[in-house]
């Protein structure tokens, strides 16, 4: 039995994020996703809008058919 999985190269929040601490964010995702950890990644608001920031992923979990990550936004180009 197979598990759907897909490969993400960067960060897409539809405005989901919840801020932890000053530049810490965590975010939850459906589905299964896997994300490079510890390298800088794109963060957008929607998959075909322009860039809002950098970041790098801290910790990233699969549980229950969702994905959690925790990233720290190294780089901000807009406060939107």
């Amino acid at each position: 039995m197979g598990m759907p999985l897909e490969f993400n190269t960067m960060i897409v929040t539809k405005g989901n994020e919840k801020r932890l601490e000053e530049n810490m964010f965590s975010l939850v995702k459906d589905g299964y996703r896997i994300y490079p950890l510890d390298i800088p990644i794109e963060v957008k608001r929607t998959k075909d809008g322009e860039s809002t920031g950098i970041a790098v992923i801290q910790k990233l979990e699969m549980q229950d058919d969702k994905t959690m990550i925790v990233y720290q936004l190294i780089s901000l180009y807009t406060t939107n």
